[in-house]
């Protein structure tokens, strides 16, 4: 579809406040005197950028009208003895459609991400066909309307193809911006080449997200790989594969003059060089490896531990929580990429690589802070307003008059332990089986409309597209 025939549809699709969908909220009122809020969340602690506050927060039309005393209101969620926190934003997750739907989908992943705690999603281009052209865009935007119950953004996937097109491709409404694959990746998607790459970087101005690994020496260790043995992933992919493309993309990027934000970070090494490059880099970290190690994790659940980047070491988890206290590390995103048990169950290496994970994001986390490994500002930071600040999101990202009214809502001294039950993912299978964890999901709200209260999901699905300042 042409860029003005998706921004037409983008404007004349229908409202998402008009749908029904099942909700928690005790009514007083069956119409709005143009007034009172439509929603007030009370007796909780809200999480503002001024710090936490014993309030209500208040929403009409989608948006927060206000954090204080609201005793009027069309629908109140009484929040007492919970944590309301800014709508959790996943920058990175694979729902699989089009043409991998055995593995998710569009409103299967959604499902999952709502039943998190998740209000908005990030999803990657790595699809069948690939998402690379204006017309590709349109078709995952149109799969996605009033089937996704969370918020969303598709990335653009850079070719050698297509590279001379992502400054256009880039300012579609709805596009997260351009994904490039160093490595792990197959096909056109695949940009190993410098020169490739130069000319990606080129192309348009808004944050790159890059999966660096370094493909040529990958290709020079695939012997490493020991048959039936997940355990030689990490001895593959060493870190010297992912520090070598680090190094490049950063060079590269500077050339370039051109922001990057390079994803699921699994080397201490590689955080201590981008805090040296911090006006041109942004990084991520995921729960997986911030909890997993492969000291335990591949002789437990073997395949079910491979992903790309792999899960290394105790050493290697224990260094990306220095550098996350050292505050360099922007956001946590999930990396949630599911196959299916039969895929998954194949014999090393045939198995592919990749776990659910977009369900999980939030409850893992929430444990790691009633650990003490980190505090629940910093936690906010990076799943709400750092999201919001590198990638230039409208709208999203913190409880504030004006912003949308997207919350999640926890139960901090709640447990509970983690089953394949729980879990919304198509794939069934989560490699967190069995964890129990203090801190709990009560309730996420997407633009004042309640898409998960209590472990029910809404009737309907209401998520719409993201907006982003440079695609305005």
């Amino acid at each position: 579809m042409p860029e003005v025939a998706l921004v037409d549809w983008l404007r004349d699709a229908p409202d998402a406040m008009t749908c029904a969908r099942r909700t928690p909220e005790s009514t007083k009122g069956s119409d709005m005197d143009g007034t009172s809020p439509e929603l007030v969340l009370t007796g909780g602690t809200v999480h503002t950028p001024s710090g936490p506050a014993q309030a209500d927060v208040a929403a009409r039309d989608g948006r927060i009208v206000g954090v204080g005393s609201y005793p009027d209101a069309v629908r109140r969620i009484d929040c007492t003895g919970l944590d309301i926190l800014p709508g959790v934003i996943d920058s990175q997750v694979h729902f699989r459609e089009p043409g991998l739907e055995h593995k998710e989908d569009l409103e299967t992943g959604s499902r999952a991400a709502v039943m998190g705690g998740v209000t908005a999603v990030f999803e990657m281009p790595n699809t069948n066909p690939n998402t690379d052209t204006a017309d590709r865009i349109a078709d995952k935007l149109k799969r996605a309307h009033h089937r996704m119950y969370c918020d969303h953004a598709f990335y653009v996937g850079a070719t050698a193809d297509n590279a001379e097109e992502l400054r256009e491709l880039e300012r579609i409404p709805g596009t997260a911006g351009v994904k490039i694959f160093m490595g792990a990746s197959t096909g056109s998607l695949l940009v190993a080449e410098d020169a490739e790459l130069a000319r990606v970087l080129a192309s348009g101005s808004r944050r790159v997200a890059i999966h660096a690994e370094d493909e040529f020496r990958m290709n020079e260790r695939k012997d490493l790989r020991v048959d039936d043995d997940p355990s030689s992933h990490p001895v593959w992919r060493d870190d010297e594969s992912a520090m070598l493309a680090t190094t490049r993309i950063l060079r590269l990027a500077r050339q370039a003059r051109r922001p990057i934000h390079i994803l699921h970070i699994t080397t201490p090494a590689e955080l201590e060089l981008i805090s040296r490059h911090r006006d041109i880099a942004s990084c991520e970290v995921t729960p997986q490896h911030l909890t997993l190690a492969a000291e335990e994790a591949y002789p437990r659940i073997g395949t079910y531990a491979q992903m790309n980047p792999p899960i290394r070491s105790a050493e290697h988890r224990e260094g990306l929580w220095h550098w996350l206290r050292q505050g360099v590390p922007d956001v946590i995103g999930s990396d949630h990429a599911p196959h299916t048990r039969e895929e998954k169950a194949r014999p090393y290496p045939q198995s592919p690589s990749g776990m659910p994970g977009v369900q999980t994001l939030l409850p893992l986390m929430l444990d790691h802070v009633a650990k003490g490994r980190m505090t629940l500002d910093r936690l906010i930071d990076m799943t709400s307003a750092g999201v919001q600040r590198i990638f230039g999101l409208v709208g999203k990202g913190r409880i504030a008059t004006g912003y949308d009214a997207d919350f999640t809502v926890v139960d901090r001294k709640g447990s509970f332990t983690v089953t394949e039950d729980w879990n919304e993912s198509r794939c069934g299978w989560t490699p967190f089986a069995g964890m129990e964890l203090e801190g709990r999901v009560v309730g996420t709200i997407v633009r004042g409309r309640s898409a998960m209260w209590e472990g029910q999901l809404a009737d309907a699905a209401n998520g719409e597209p993201l907006r982003f300042a440079a695609a305005l």
